[in-house]
């Protein structure tokens, strides 16, 4: 983290982590409720079979060896944040003309 810069506030809270005295202010009640969900999201308890160009997984795996990630990984975060709305399709938001 030495090559990064940081504002005064994300320093006033590296500060005050790194010193102890960082206190969270989460209830029993959303610490429970946000462990669940993260446990859930974690969960992987489906196997699905997919075909996909050659051209298209040598493509994942470079990123995901890029990222310091298993390849089936990465494909199931993409997956897992696009059905969360978290990754939208920007081709989508186009007109419906397409060049060709």
């Amino acid at each position: 983290m030495a090559d990064t810069k940081l504002n005064s506030e994300e320093q006033e809270l590296l500060e005050t982590y790194e010193s102890g005295e960082f206190e969270s202010d989460l209830d029993a009640d959303r610490r429970e409720y946000l462990a669940k969900a993260a446990e859930e999201t974690f969960k992987k308890d489906k196997r699905i079979n997919i075909r996909i160009s050659s051209r298209d997984l040598e493509a994942l795996q470079r990123r995901a060896l890029e990222e310091g990630l298993p390849y089936q990984s990465l494909v199931s975060s993409v997956l897992h944040k696009y059905v969360s709305g978290g990754l939208k399709d920007i081709s989508a938001n186009k007109s419906g003309s397409r060049s060709r």
